[in-house]
């Protein structure tokens, strides 16, 4: 499956809410709030990488975002990725792993030092995150929080995601 990945752009919000919805419907990992997260993200102050995966007639059909995070230990330039949606029948084609590709190409040009995700462990692996004891994010079971070193020393500490996660 053809899809070019960019930048989301105004206009794209229900066409992104309606892709996680879908995506995360009857999951039982969700709590259904995903949607909502991305929109408080939009309205917070911080920066935010959110990026679409489009196929060839247009439609988006896959999203992801990252937003900083801060490190108890007081790491700076860290991000956390979440959510990442992709439409239920273009799952298994590539294009998550494109937009995780993506998303992590673009927080290496703009010199992030790394990125953690609250997410399955065996998908999120073959992109270079892994368990960290010294990283901790409370609210999650260890082996399901991972994070990616991108440049500088390993953070230890405690993980806060912007306040739109809730």
């Amino acid at each position: 499956m053809s899809v070019t990945i960019r930048d989301e752009q105004a206009g794209d919000e229900a066409a992104i809410r309606a892709v996680i919805e879908r995506a995360f419907a009857g999951t039982e990992h969700s709590d259904g709030t995903e949607a909502d997260i991305l929109d408080r993200l939009r309205a917070d102050p911080i920066p935010l990488l959110s990026l679409v995966a489009i196929e060839a007639e247009g439609m988006i059909i896959g999203h992801i975002a990252f937003s900083p995070v801060t490190i108890s230990d007081g790491s700076a330039e860290w991000w956390g990725l979440g959510p990442l949606a992709v439409l239920p029948g273009s799952q298994r084609h590539g294009i998550g792993r494109a937009l995780v590709e993506m998303g992590i190409a673009r927080l290496c040009e703009h010199d992030a030092a790394g990125c953690v995700v609250l997410g399955d462990p065996a998908y999120y692996a073959r992109f270079g995150f892994a368990h960290d004891p010294g990283l901790a994010f409370p609210a999650a079971p260890s082996p399901f929080f991972q994070r990616i070193i991108f440049a500088g020393a390993t953070p230890q500490g405690i993980v806060s995601y912007a306040a739109a996660f809730g």
